[in-house]
């Protein structure tokens, strides 16, 4: 089994989909992650529904397997205190709270590391601690306006069009996660604490960084593509017979294959396309000319021609059938696991393989609290306390 990160421990003060998204990240690797949740509701996505599957949100349970639940308040008496010895035990540290609550809880690097001076502390920040928005919140769909992302999205002439998925959160989360593993080491290279900062907005203008690149070298704002990019011609969906198929010739030598496999190999040798700046130059043209002759053909066929001639192509799925793809089954991202609450339980696994392993599911999405009583009492707790924690409503 492959666990890099066994024996660390991970308090995850965090919700919604960035911190729950970097915190699975480590539980799968894994670390021994204890998700901190408020008695009653919880994490603000397991009502991000429907869709559900069972009783569950399916935004939740995608981002929180391999981890422990104990549900805590922290503004009751002696709330904070079993946050504190949880942070007394734990390797890393990682909370996603508004700007000044983790301060009010005394809970900032400078507190949560007199408690444990070797803890690796990783806040997941809107916009970080410098510049005018500072203080305010932030969501997915609000750094894809912010950044300029929606901006390059969607088609010339419609509606701003958000990517359909919550890309900068789940880029975050994966940033926060990558500056942990390397704290870690620094970590025990040095027996000190290490602080990681990381902003949704940053992670939305890495998204755009070759568009910003371009604007900087040449003036001209970037505008939205379709299915294609602005650098490179043809690297877009061109229509079938019955549907619609991706074409990515990135390079001159593919152009000449796609023009060959298409029947038309002069199109190579003309002036207007014979290299991939002048395809970009005369894309309209390139574009019309390769239409015609994908009409011509059902998508299957198309890709089947494209892919004996090793021109990149592929069809453009719908989720439940890339979840059918043999492809997809055969390279064992889809894991499953017996769980409680959902009969057939499977979810997508961390894409990384460690000497040919995947990590396993150890532990289904939690039910709220679900672990209150085996964290306490792996903290210390005796079953009297938490029996009494309990009817104080402190734990749930």
């Amino acid at each position: 089994m492959a666990r890099p990160l066994e024996g660390i421990v991970v308090a995850d003060l965090t919700q919604n989909v960035a911190g729950p998204f970097c915190t699975q990240i480590l539980g799968d690797m894994g670390a021994e992650v204890v998700k901190v949740e408020r008695p009653g509701r919880g994490d603000d996505a397991r009502a991000w529904a429907p869709p559900y599957w069972g009783d569950e949100s399916a935004v939740f349970m995608a981002m929180n397997r391999n981890k422990r639940s104990l549900a805590l308040d922290l503004k009751a008496d002696g709330g904070p205190e079993i946050l504190q010895r949880l942070i007394a035990r734990a390797d890393v540290f990682v909370q996603s709270l508004r700007a000044g609550a983790i301060g009010e809880l005394g809970l900032d690097f400078a507190g949560a590391t007199r408690i444990n001076p070797r803890l690796v502390y990783c806040s997941i920040t809107a916009f970080g601690r410098r510049g005018p928005l500072s203080d305010l919140p932030g969501y997915d769909p609000l750094m894809q306006a912010y950044s300029g992302l929606m901006s390059v999205n969607g088609h010339p002439s419609q509606e701003p069009a958000r990517v359909g998925t919550s890309i900068v959160d789940m880029g975050t989360g994966m940033w926060a996660a990558l500056g942990i593993v390397a704290a870690l080491r620094q970590r025990d290279a040095t027996g000190r604490a290490v602080e990681v900062t990381t902003t949704l907005f940053e992670t939305a203008l890495m998204w755009v960084s070759y568009h910003a690149m371009g604007y900087l070298g040449s003036g001209e704002v970037p505008q939205p593509q379709g299915s294609g990019t602005a650098m490179i011609a043809p690297y877009q969906a061109f229509p079938t017979a019955d549907g619609y198929a991706m074409i990515a010739a990135g390079s001159d030598a593919l152009f000449r294959r796609l023009a060959a496999a298409l029947g038309a190999p002069g199109l190579a040798d003309e002036a207007r396309f014979e290299d991939n700046p002048s395809r970009v130059r005369h894309r309209g043209e390139l574009v019309t000319a390769l239409s015609r002759l994908t009409r011509e053909l059902k998508t299957s066929d198309l890709l089947e021609r494209l892919r004996r001639a090793g021109v990149p192509s592929a069809p453009i799925l719908t989720v439940d059938a890339v979840l059918a793809e043999p492809q997809t089954r055969e390279s064992g991202v889809l894991v499953s696991a017996p769980h409680p609450r959902v009969p057939g339980y499977t979810s997508i696994a961390l894409p990384i393989l460690w000497n040919d392993a995947r990590p396993e599911v150890r532990r289904v999405p939690p039910a709220l609290g679900e672990h209150s009583t085996d964290v306490l009492t792996w903290l210390g707790y005796t079953l009297d306390d938490v029996r009494a924690l309990r009817a104080k409503r402190v734990i749930q």
